[in-house]
């Protein structure tokens, strides 16, 4: 079976191209970005309809394949912006019908996880979920992802992005702020909101904001001293929940997944906590921690195997679509 997987949610539209034994055909994106400021909706819905066409074109190109070759077709139906699911969304119907092939429409976290599974070969960890409006720490439970931890306020990658806007830095932030922390090793203190598992960023957001907007900034302390103070605070704290919910529910089994990934210094801590602790630490490799069209194929592939398909009018796109409201029947 070969699946073409639609991801659309935020900034980027991808198309990824999968089998049903776990090898990516095609892997390809545009992301929308900016010199300065975050993310806008519009504007980033208007950059999905403008570069669909060219991904798909560029994805079945790399696969090898055409069309009229592809077995299934899935679609991020949620959560995300409205807007730029609504793309992904379109496409994916369009296909469907035009191909009389299955639809499936899935959930944008839990296919995180479950690439992440794929590539670890972990059957069950404890997940650390990190994106932009998506901060988890999650474990398989009589039928569906629990949470056992989760930011009480903003996402990591959201706050990343927030504190990159303030320093000029544009969208996405994250790569950008990992740079700079490495040219610095002076520790400037910053609010440390955990409370049990569950954690928060919007008082390290406010303070950093102070920071850079006081007299100070470039005299005292810099960019690059505020960026490693960042990450080492936030990455500190989600190492520490991770930490206790491993305690808590005694698995064996720690994966790291989601956009947030790719950063190597919280790779590291993580790293470090599990050979501590003595179970098994990975890391979803990095072409498919962001978000991307292949982790949306896979998916795809789980659920449809395991007995799900959609009706074109039952693929109504949700933003608020939450990784424990959704019933895990592949497992």
């Amino acid at each position: 079976m070969i699946c073409l997987g639609i991801e659309s949610t935020a900034h980027t539209f991808g198309i990824g191209i999968m089998n049903d034994s776990g090898k990516v055909l095609a892997n390809k994106k545009a992301t929308f970005t900016t010199e300065s400021g975050g993310i806008q909706p519009s504007k980033a819905t208007q950059h999905h309809y403008l570069f669909w066409e060219f991904v798909l074109k560029d994805t079945l190109k790399k696969a090898k394949l055409k069309l009229s070759d592809i077995d299934l077709i899935a679609f991020s139906q949620g959560p995300g912006l409205g807007a730029c699911l609504r793309v992904g969304a379109v496409l994916a119907r369009t296909l469907s019908s035009k191909l009389s092939i299955p639809l499936v429409g899935v959930n944008h976290c839990i296919a995180h996880i479950e690439i992440g599974k794929l590539t670890s070969g972990f059957k069950d960890p404890i997940t650390l979920y990190t994106s932009g409006a998506n901060t988890q720490i999650l474990a398989f439970a009589s039928g569906k992802y629990r949470l056992f931890g989760e930011t009480l306020d903003i996402g990591v990658g959201n706050f990343l992005d927030s504190f990159g806007r303030d320093l000029g830095l544009g969208f996405p932030a994250g790569p950008k702020i990992e740079q700079f922390a490495k040219k610095s090793k002076k520790y400037i203190e910053l609010p440390y909101t955990i409370k049990g598992m569950d954690f928060a960023f919007s008082g390290i957001q406010t303070k950093l904001r102070q920071l850079i907007n006081s007299k100070d900034f470039n005299k005292d302390y810099t960019k690059e001293d505020l960026c490693y103070s960042a990450q080492e605070t936030v990455y500190a704290i989600l190492t520490e929940a991770t930490e206790r919910a491993i305690a808590h529910i005694n698995k064996q089994e720690i994966l790291l997944t989601g956009g947030v990934a790719a950063n190597k210094r919280l790779q590291k801590m993580l790293s470090t906590m599990a050979k501590d602790r003595e179970v098994r630490f990975d890391t979803v490799p990095f072409p498919l921690a962001g978000d991307n069209g292949a982790m949306i194929a896979w998916q795809g592939i789980l659920e449809y195997k395991a007995g799900r398909s959609h009706k074109p009018k039952e693929t109504k796109v949700s933003q608020t679509w939450r990784t424990d409201q959704v019933d895990v029947n592949w497992i």
